[in-house]
């Protein structure tokens, strides 16, 4: 990615020519095994994510996300779908967490994201996974719906690292995260990458059946970015360290869609990654029709249209981002 920065701005400030991903500092001060043990207590009485459950992982109770003390992994591959600054020609090494801890109505996942589909992995089994799509040349490691998940991932970089991990770890979020989850990644994760999925409280309680999204989301992105700060990429144009932003684009939805672009490059930076998704389309619970006839959600049961895409592109340029994937 070579990227064309606006006036009075350089976009070679964004290269990183020497890069170590942070979790090596923090194994070899002797900190990432202090994370390892944390997370352990963690699992004993569970704040991983807000649904806050607090239940015990480690004796098998499980709570919101269903979750126990193993990760349920649904599949790991070199992904060349997504965006090109963790693609590359290599493929992002793509872990899919099952199940989630939101359940959008729209979740074009829904098999893996609310179903408990996969295989379960301990903390050395999900290394030697890591291990693997670095022996098959990925360019980072990129843990997808890891929310849920946060002790067992740290668990498992740890002892990857001992092992010789040094690729770059893509923390692939929702953005429905904890804060003290964060702060137990903070130092380990070098990109972070959450979605930020609705502005307004109510649209998160009806389409996710979680109200505090919006505040949350803001939290979580606040903190990534002060761990990380804008994204950077090396000479080759994959990213190295950094925050990049997902927002996927509703149908009906566009006040929201501009005032989280608003908000990012206000109150983050104008310089923030943002990919402006345009490939809603309805599924899973959106568009069924029920036996009186009616179509549930029927607001977004259709596709953005092209003006609405437009639109949004139109508004993140608006706000000050130049640093743009997707649609924009």
């Amino acid at each position: 990615m070579k990227e064309k920065g606006p006036a009075g701005r350089r976009p070679d400030r964004f290269l990183v020519e020497d890069f170590q991903p942070a979790y090596r500092d923090l194994l070899a001060s002797g900190e990432l095994a202090r994370r390892a043990e944390a997370a352990r207590r963690e699992l004993q009485e569970c704040r991983a994510c807000p649904r806050d459950c607090g239940i015990d992982r480690a004796a098998g109770r499980v709570g919101v996300c269903r979750s126990g003390v193993r990760a349920l992994v649904a599949s790991a591959f070199p992904h060349h779908g997504e965006e090109a600054v963790l693609s590359g020609r290599r493929g992002s090494g793509t872990i899919f967490f099952s199940l989630c801890n939101l359940h959008c109505v729209f979740c074009q996942n829904h098999e893996l994201s609310q179903q408990p589909d996969g295989e379960l992995l301990d903390a050395e089994e999900l290394a030697g996974l890591m291990l693997r799509l670095q022996e098959w040349g990925c360019h980072n490691i990129n843990l997808v719906t890891p929310e849920h998940v946060v002790p067992q991932v740290v668990l498992a970089v740890n002892e990857a690292a001992m092992r010789g991990l040094s690729l770059p770890i893509v923390y692939n979020t929702s953005g429905y995260d904890a804060l003290g989850s964060l702060r137990l990644l903070d130092g380990l994760v070098d990109v972070y990458m959450p979605d930020f999925k609705f502005w307004k409280a109510e649209t998160a309680r009806r389409l996710a059946k979680a109200r505090d999204y919006p505040e949350r989301a803001r939290q979580a992105i606040r903190e990534m970015h002060r761990q990380v700060g804008d994204l950077r990429c090396g000479a080759d144009g994959l990213a190295r360290r950094g925050l990049l932003v997902r927002h996927l684009v509703l149908p009906g939805h566009l006040d929201e869609t501009e005032s989280i672009l608003n908000w990012l490059a206000g109150e983050i930076s104008p310089d923030t990654f943002v990919n402006v998704m345009g490939q809603y389309r309805p599924a899973y619970r959106v568009g069924r029709v029920l036996r009186d006839g009616t179509i549930r959600y029927a607001d977004i049961a259709r596709r953005p249209s092209l003006t609405e895409l437009a639109a949004a592109a139109a508004a993140a340029r608006r706000a000050g981002l130049w640093r743009l994937d997707g649609v924009a």
